[in-house]
């Protein structure tokens, strides 16, 4: 799916459903805060397959990507065997950097629970920050007319 591109706005967006497991709440029975982050990364390694620039992809093009930034908003609790959603949103940035957004829904009322974004960079085989876009990530910005 693709969306209008500006500041904030998706470029791409995939969504994954993830069922709540039992090692992912707490003894109230409510998903542990700490996994939300969790989520958002099951999202991006969705989105990541779905578009051909997961994690083996980016090692394969000789980079790696570390997350450096992470936030989450956290409003309503998920609990033990239900579903949460994932909608995980790419931002398109000048820069040579990877944003993500995340909602991520209970899947039985479609009610909104987390948001949150996280960015990436790009390090190359040596571990040095790469201050332009490598010439891969420009490629895959290109496949889906990100760029011209």
């Amino acid at each position: 799916m693709r969306k209008k591109r500006g500041l904030n706005e998706a470029a791409l967006v995939h969504r994954e459903s993830v069922k709540v497991r039992f090692s992912e709440v707490d003894s109230m029975n409510i998903v542990w805060h700490g996994n939300y982050i969790k989520f958002f990364e099951d999202g991006r390694e969705a989105f990541g397959k779905r578009y051909g620039i997961g994690y083996l992809d980016i090692y394969r093009a000789g980079y790696t990507a570390p997350v450096v930034e992470l936030h989450c908003n956290y409003m309503k609790s998920i609990t033990y065997g239900e579903t949460a959603v994932v909608e995980t949103k790419f931002i398109f940035l000048p820069a040579a950097k990877i944003r993500f957004e995340y909602d991520i829904y209970r899947e039985s009322d479609n009610t909104l629970v987390a948001t949150g974004y996280s960015l990436q960079v790009f390090l190359n085989n040596e571990g040095e920050l790469e201050w332009n876009k490598p010439a891969f990530y420009i490629e895959w910005q290109r496949k889906w007319k990100l760029i011209e």
